[in-house]
């Protein structure tokens, strides 16, 4: 490292040794007891949600008929369902849960190799910065002391990206397990009612919420003061080789929402255009061969992917606050409850979050269908306004009165109370972002809508519409990201950024729940349908999806805002760990890889979109190819090929997630590697403006094709009545907009925000490596 900055960095580090005025009113004790404990509270609220689930009330028989036990069979009501139907019902369930599991097992064997491979990619980059030395180095920030020795850094760092894999993985499972456990349930329960209906459902969607809260908190405080028993005073290099969590965690996300989507995408493609369009038979008709695979893939998908993706972000932004707060005053002072900052928040989100979530399952009864969306709606506000007071609880308690973070080089001053303004206002953004995704995907509104109405002359124009209508849905999700950057860089630096998403996150276990909740209505109106239950039910079901497309939209927005400020704070510490004082964007290097990067979304996207197209393509020949040589098909006294369809989406997604995933996991070390860390640096900030722009945009689109088709669908105004009924001309320019879509919202969209957090986590674990050995390529020009 060259003399200016080593000097600037002993000057901020004889500051910052006098920069912590007063100790935070938590004792180390009490914060060793309250962060665990907020975890396995998570943990139990979880499983008595699952319990409450697992009580839908059951027929009195016991044993077993035709293989499925009784405890899956709902209460008859007197002439609405058959013995038969319910029954029909569990078969299905069984059937979409042993898809779903395996599928993943499937895809967890090969994300075995891939994790086995870059384990040891980690440890022989990382070991090699001082050539596998096994002795102490002076400490790069807290200079005058000594830190543990690199190869420490490379072994660490390992086992915590494995920690941060194999907690991803678990999150992702255990949702598809509730989420498929629920399914049949929620349609047995809709026979009783929609808010029956509607609590069966947010319950299952808020165990998979405290499930992933709890186990990434849980996990990665034991993995803090596991590595501590190493490390000791060495907090520097304790907490970057915690990054290696961050890393574990998106990349298993990466292939968990690249995988799953190509899965969903090909089955739903190819069951709306064979089925709706061509045979002109219902959504989620048993006689369509493709629609197991279509229920299967909501689960691996929607469900899977999404938690693993939520996880990522949460464990990224958490490794990001507390590597930059390990070079700061708090590290150099050893203040562990300052240092912990990070994890009591979260702590305090659970709380928080368990006590809103009441308000939907226990304080207010849903009873008619227009009260579902607004119930979804205010769980939203709710946690955001009592999570803005357990930010003032925890900053006031936490931190120190003033103290000192750093910069770039030098140190800033900071009072508390800044924090609790740059953690409120990644609160409040996600909340804006929220409300503007409901308003652009949500039918509503106009913006739908205008979307259905363009549907009247054709599908060319109602892609024209949608596309625009994702274009301007951009524009205030970005202002207030943009808000939320300065107001928190201004206050507290690049750690105001990464505590800015953290609050954006901090509420995660009720904006899953709510997430989760729209795959499960989704499922549970499939199963209605395929059972052949009455239209009433279904179209309380359909109610329960309806509402849930928007929230899934919310939380793909939530994703998205919470991946651009972790992404920056990431961006921010690569920059600090690799030795850069300034990024000089008119510097070739530096540009070269802004134009890079910023193209590397579209890259990205092309290969996703094109991934789905190939694997919709075969699954439309399949069923085109079953209805049309298989007697009696059409005609319901055949039964379809439902396990070839299944076949072809598994085969497709497996193999198409390969090279989408290789150009995220590859770019930071070809770049870092041969061109060195600035060219690095232009690519992740290219990367991140493109990226969160596009995500946005296809998220939205995507989302309001979707809910144009279902306004048609629904009928519930004398104007969408006048674009159906279900067969029209303008429903069928509704359905292929929403065929186009699927692929934007559900593979694309999605994944985009694991690509820009992903390569700034995975730069940052590399940047020892390439401030020390990169940039090869210019070395020998």
């Amino acid at each position: 490292m060259g003399d200016p900055l080593r000097s600037s960095r002993l000057s901020f580090q004889k500051q910052n040794r006098k920069g912590v005025v007063g100790m935070g009113l938590l004792s180390e004790g009490l914060t060793q007891i309250v962060i665990p404990l907020a975890a396995v509270v998570g943990l139990g609220f979880a499983l008595l949600q699952w319990f409450l689930v697992s009580r839908v009330k059951v027929s009195g028989g016991h044993g077993e008929r035709n293989g499925y036990k009784d405890k899956l069979i709902g209460e008859e009501e007197e002439g609405v369902n058959s013995l038969e139907v319910t029954i029909k019902c569990a078969e299905i369930q069984h059937a979409i849960s042993i898809g779903a599991t395996s599928f993943l097992f499937t895809q967890y064997k090969y994300l075995s190799i891939f994790v086995g491979v870059f384990s040891a990619i980690i440890f022989l980059f990382l070991g090699s910065v001082k050539g596998f030395s096994t002795k102490s180095e002076p400490c790069t920030y807290n200079t005058g002391n000594m830190c543990k020795p690199a190869l420490a850094n490379a072994f660490f760092s390992t086992v915590a990206f494995l920690l941060g894999a194999f907690t991803s993985v678990l999150s992702g499972f255990l949702g598809m397990k509730i989420a498929t456990y629920a399914n049949a349930r929620t349609t047995l329960e809709a026979r009783r009612g929609v808010g029956k209906a509607f609590i069966t459902a947010f319950r299952s969607g808020a165990v998979m919420g405290f499930l992933l809260a709890a186990n990434g908190l849980l996990v990665l405080y034991a993995s803090i003061n596991l590595f501590k028993l190493y490390y000791g005073d060495d907090w520097e290099g304790l907490y970057e080789s915690i990054t290696g969590y961050g890393l574990g965690g998106s990349s298993m996300a990466l292939f968990g929402r690249v995988g799953g989507g190509i899965y969903t995408k090909a089955a739903d493609v190819g069951a709306d255009l064979v089925g709706k369009v061509e045979r002109n038979i219902p959504e989620d008709d048993p006689r369509n061969p493709a629609v197991i695979a279509d229920n299967v893939g909501d689960n691996v998908g929607d469900i899977a992917g999404m938690g693993s993706d939520l996880f990522g972000s949460y464990a990224e932004s958490s490794c990001a606050a507390l590597f930059v707060a390990s070079i700061s005053s708090f590290g150099i002072g050893h203040d562990y409850t300052a240092m912990s900052y990070p994890l009591i928040i979260s702590s305090m989100g659970i709380v928080v979050c368990l006590i809103t979530t009441l308000f939907a399952t226990d304080l207010f009864e849903i009873k008619k269908v227009s009260e579902i969306e607004p119930a979804l709606k205010r769980q939203l506000v709710i946690s955001t306004v009592l999570m803005t007071v357990g930010i003032a609880v925890v900053t006031f308690v936490a931190l120190p009165s003033e103290f000192t973070l750093f910069s770039f080089g030098t140190n800033k001053a900071v009072k508390n109370w800044y924090l609790f303004f740059c953690v409120a206002i990644g609160l409040w953004a996600g909340l804006v972002i929220g409300y503007t995704t409901e308003y652009y995907t949500s039918n509503a509104y106009s913006p739908v809508q205008d979307v259905a109405d363009s549907c009247r002359t054709g599908a060319a124009t109602n892609v024209i519409f949608g596309l625009a209508l994702g274009y301007k849905s951009v524009i205030i999700p970005v202002f207030a990201i943009a808000f939320a950057i300065y107001v928190s860089f201004s206050l507290a630096a690049m750690y105001g950024i990464a505590v800015a998403a953290l609050g954006m996150l901090s509420t995660i276990s009720t904006g899953l729940a709510i997430d989760a909740y729209g795959p499960i209505s989704d499922n549970a109106g499939g199963i209605a349908e395929m059972a052949g239950m009455s239209h009433e039910i279904r179209e309380r079901t359909d109610a329960l999806d309806a509402a849930g497309n928007t929230t899934a939209a919310i939380g793909k927005g939530f994703a998205i805002g919470s991946a651009a400020l972790v992404s920056l704070a990431l961006f921010g510490a690569y920059v600090s760990r690799a030795g850069i004082e300034t990024v000089d964007v008119l510097t070739p290097k530096v540009f070269i890889g802004l134009l890079v990067g910023a193209m590397l979304p579209y890259w990205f996207s092309a290969m996703t979109m094109k991934s789905v197209g190939s694997a919709a393509l075969k699954m439309v020949e399949e069923v085109r190819r079953q209805f049309n040589t298989i007697p009696g098909l059409m005609e319901g006294t055949a039964k379809p090929d439902y396990a070839t369809c299944v076949k072809i989406s598994t085969d497709a997604s497996l193999k198409e997630m390969i090279p989408p995933g290789a150009l995220v996991m590859l770019t930071p070390l070809i770049a870092g590697t041969f061109f060195g860390v600035e060219t690095l640096a232009g690519i992740l900030a290219g990367s991140l403006v493109s990226g969160v722009q596009i995500a946005i945009s296809a998220s939205n689109t995507g989302g309001a094709w979707d809910n144009a088709k279902k306004y048609i669908e629904a009928g519930a105004s004398e104007h969408a009545k006048s674009l159906g009924p279900k067969g029209s001309e303008p429903h069928k320019a509704a359905v292929i907009g929403d065929t186009i879509g699927d692929p934007l919202k559900d593979t694309s969209g999605p994944s985009l925000n694991i690509l820009i957090k992903l390569m700034a986590v995975e730069s940052l674990v590399f940047a020892p490596f390439f401030a020390a050995h990169g940039g090869l390529l210019f070395k020998w020009l």
